[in-house]
């Protein structure tokens, strides 16, 4: 819940002049908030769409720190008392978990700014892209890439294909984490994405995941940045690999890469901005992510790299790339072509497992 910082009594002359430096002390830390997102070029395009305006609107300063979403940093930072992160970019089901365990501030949606037509921000949010801790800020998705270069002939369209090492040999690449992974391999052994999470709540459909897992383990790169797909992909060390959507879209636009993404299976996912427990600058936390959350500001991270907005109203805003100058439309995850067959991550489900599935993920690598 969100922290009272009601302050001190009154003491002797002493008192009051340490209370006094404190509350100078308090202002100067004011002029600046630490803002923790994930690196590479989608924290280049949350630096230029809000953390930089937002220093200029307002004169404080926005210091940006990166990490890989591990709650284990917030963690520390909270039970020791030594807050130094003020707004931090977490996934929903991170979010999720960190307000069940009291790491992360209460936000009011009644705080959040209106739409643009002055349409309330819990009626603007897309459903399920507020919580009682964070704030819709893009939807994004995990999808598999190729190098166009490798398949002259027939190429992958389906998340069937990716698991297909007769049809498509090769190495593919995927991330040493459970999550995305078991949902991949049950939609590749035809699973439809709406019984996804009920067939993965049963042993059968656990054995099932990891032995369609099995099927491509010894062809598979593990990887753990979201920066090292493209990369891989681009060095020709792995044909396929499974990817973050903006991630592919900046090596297809920026660096001139033949990559496709085959959008079939795609695993969407919502990030939040929180805010950690404890802050002293709590104030102007709250302020970050309301001047984050304006449908243009939403807009103006969706013209840089192609995730999709969390507000309704900022989907209209979203026209072309701006250094490019290509329509985005269809280079977002929330694209009607897109969605045909998508699945929705179901953050509660992995709040449930998470534990589980790393350790029985972690001895099925071991194995």
């Amino acid at each position: 819940m969100r922290t009272d910082r009601d302050g001190p009594p009154p003491g002797r002359a002493s008192a009051c002049a340490a209370l006094l430096a404190a509350c100078l002390a308090g202002q100067a830390a004011a002029q600046s908030i630490t803002a923790v997102s994930y690196g590479g070029s989608y924290q280049k395009a949350s630096t230029e769409a809000w953390f930089e305006p937002f220093a200029a609107a307002t004169g404080i300063r926005v210091d940006v720190e990166d990490f890989n979403g591990a709650l284990a940093q917030i963690r520390a930072q909270v039970e020791v008392g030594a807050v130094h992160w003020d707004v931090v970019d977490l996934n929903a089901s991170e979010v999720t978990l960190a307000c069940d365990e009291g790491l992360l501030e209460y936000i009011d949606p009644e705080m959040l700014p209106p739409g643009p037509d002055g349409t309330p921000a819990e009626e603007d949010f897309i459903a399920g892209t507020l919580s009682d801790c964070g704030v819709g800020g893009v939807v994004w998705s995990t999808i598999y890439a190729y190098d166009a270069n490798r398949f002259p002939g027939a190429r992958p369209e389906t998340i069937a294909d990716f698991f297909d090492l007769e049809k498509f040999p090769g190495r593919r690449g995927m991330r040493r984490v459970p999550m995305v992974n078991l949902e991949f391999a049950l939609m590749a052994d035809g699973v439809p994405a709406e019984d996804v999470y009920a067939v993965l709540d049963t042993p059968e459909g656990l054995d099932r995941a990891f032995d369609k897992l099995d099927t491509i383990k010894d062809q598979v790169v593990w990887w753990e940045a979201g920066a090292q797909p493209p990369q891989m992909l681009a060095d020709g060390e792995v044909v396929m690999s499974t990817a973050y959507n903006g991630r592919i879209f900046n090596a297809q636009v920026l660096e001139g890469q033949p990559f496709v993404i085959v959008w079939d299976g795609q695993l969407l996912d919502i990030n939040q901005l929180a805010i950690v427990a404890g802050t002293r600058r709590l104030d102007e936390a709250l302020r970050l992510v309301s001047f984050a959350s304006t449908a243009e500001a939403l807009a103006a991270l969706g013209r840089r790299i192609s995730y999709g907005p969390a507000r309704e109203s900022a989907a209209p805003l979203i026209t072309t790339h701006l250094e490019t100058g290509i329509e985005m439309g269809p280079h977002l995850p929330t694209h009607p072509l897109n969605l045909a067959r998508a699945l929705r991550r179901d953050w509660s489900w992995w709040v449930d497992h998470q534990d589980e599935m790393n350790e029985r993920f972690s001895a099925w690598l071991a194995r």
